[in-house]
């Protein structure tokens, strides 16, 4: 299901680029569009989840369905209520918040309206999506995937549909792509609502901020706020100093960071949404050496992805831009400074990816506190890189974007291994046996998969000159190449299928 919503995503990315392209007015809502996307990230699928799934666990192991059912009406009724007042004081104050998220679109006042424009359209969707991630949660808790997995489909499909179908009736077409934002957000809730009532779990949203468990989850999400979402704050960073850049830097980032996504968005996010409700729960029940189990399998099963999708990202990163983005309003300059950040993102993409699945080995043990002591350190680690990158201070000229990119892949390197020595110092995390054969296997497999995609693929002019058929079947023809030499590389060296399955509870 994650990997469907994923691909319509890049789907709708390559509408948008036809549609909009990367001038001014894509930067505006590219704009409008991350900073309730970001705050979504903190409240729903981060901060939020991550203190709410293990206190839910434990009212699970512990408790009635009634005293379940009563800490999902209070925190429905807490959660729902300040996000509320939240997004009612965004729309009241739009010009403040454009000013504090792209404050260099000040100097050009036709960028800046269109910000605040489309930001009172699409700010409500951090309410909904917020009360969306919260029923996902308990869906989760309770082993269905599924639903909330999909979910995000609604979202893909309303921007497109907003693209193809409402934007030619605006004089300004990406209006209606805020619009779609706005209409995903209603959709993506509504969604939610079946399978929650045939839990007999249907918030029934009570403000109680005095009871125990809302009391805890607000204690565990104050820290979990910064912990968990340091690198949406990198990338938010990158979109403030972007700002500042010549017109494009915001739709090249974006488009590059687009990539980067799906990788993470398919695997990484599913690993760490699948994990979190596992290791919550043998947390309560005192299984100790299962939590180490699950959370060294986790970090197995990223790498397995994450690692050749990096060198995959490096050795492609113009062949793929070109094969889906390089249509209507989005020309080969703009692909060109794209490839560049999607190179630079895609070295960080391990550490993104490990930081998923790390993370929540803290949080299930309702530990909010070192994730966000590391989590600060990552980030001011960030805004120096930005900083050095961005400003002709290391070189005789700036990386503009690029560097950009490049700092928030080297704070994320630095993130993740903070919390893998503070877990293995712990002794919550231990690698288990295999690990030797488990890497070297890995580097072949990864090598010979580089190699095979670097032959294969074709040159960028020629490329760009077949069309969208061509392009895509010689761009499926070298990655299938590629991945198919990484999977004979694993098997000739001992890989099983019987391998990827999760660890069996020694309960």
């Amino acid at each position: 299901m994650t990997m469907l919503s994923r691909v319509l995503g890049l789907l709708r990315d390559i509408v948008i680029a036809a549609t909009v392209g990367a001038n001014a007015l894509a930067d505006a809502f590219f704009v409008a569009f991350k900073i309730p996307n970001f705050l979504r990230r903190l409240f729903a699928e981060g901060a939020f989840s991550q203190a709410f799934v293990p206190v839910l666990a434990d009212y699970r192991e512990q408790g009635s369905h009634a005293a379940v059912q009563a800490l999902v009406n209070r925190v429905a009724g807490v959660l729902g209520g300040t996000l509320l007042l939240v997004t009612g004081l965004a729309v009241l104050g739009a010009p403040v918040v454009a000013a504090l998220f792209a404050p260099g679109f000040l100097d050009d006042p036709h960028k800046f309206d269109a910000v605040t424009g489309m930001i009172r359209i699409t700010f409500p969707y951090l309410l909904l999506i917020s009360m969306t991630g919260f029923c996902g949660g308990i869906l989760n808790s309770y082993g269905r995937f599924a639903v909330p997995a999909f979910t995000p489909v609604f979202l893909n499909l309303s921007l497109i549909s907003a693209a193809l179908v409402a934007a030619p009736r605006f004089a300004e077409p990406v209006y209606a792509l805020a619009w779609g934002v706005a209409l995903a957000g209603v959709l993506q809730l509504l969604f939610q609502l079946p399978s929650l009532y045939r839990l007999d779990l249907v918030p029934r949203p009570v403000w109680d901020t005095r009871h125990e468990g809302v009391r805890r989850i607000l204690k565990l999400m104050g820290p979990a706020l910064f912990g968990v979402s340091v690198s949406q704050i990198n990338l938010l960073l990158d979109t403030v100093l972007a700002s500042f850049l010549p017109t494009g830097s915001v739709s090249w980032l974006y488009y590059s960071d687009r990539l980067t996504e799906l990788p993470l968005g398919v695997f990484g996010v599913a690993v760490a949404t699948v994990i979190l409700p596992s290791l919550s729960s043998h947390r309560a029940a005192e299984r100790s050496e299962d939590f180490t189990l699950t959370l060294d399998w986790a970090v197995r099963m990223i790498l397995l992805v994450a690692v050749p999708a990096a060198v995959a990202l490096v050795v492609l990163a113009e062949p793929i831009l070109v094969t889906l983005f390089q249509y209507g309003e989005l020309g080969s300059f703009d692909v060109r400074m794209a490839s560049y950040s999607l190179q630079a993102y895609s070295l960080g993409l391990i550490a993104f990816m490990l930081i998923k699945v790390l993370a929540p080995g803290f949080y299930a043990r309702q530990d909010t506190k070192t994730p966000v002591k590391i989590g600060i350190v990552a980030m001011v680690a960030n805004m120096v890189l930005n900083f050095l990158f961005v400003l002709p201070l290391l070189f005789w000229f700036n990386l503009g974007h690029v560097g950009l990119a490049l700092a928030t892949s080297a704070s994320a390197w630095l993130n993740a291994g903070l919390l893998l020595r503070r877990l293995r110092a712990e002794a919550v995390f231990h690698f288990q046996p295999g690990w030797g054969r488990f890497v070297l296997r890995l580097l072949i497999s990864t090598a010979t998969m580089g190699l095979v995609a670097w032959g294969l693929v074709p040159a960028v002019p020629e490329l760009a000159a077949m069309g969208p058929l061509h392009r895509a079947l010689a761009i499926g023809l070298v990655c299938g190449g590629g991945g198919l030499a990484y999977l004979v590389c694993q098997a000739a060296l001992g890989a099983r299928l019987s391998q990827l399955r999760t660890p069996r509870s020694h309960a």
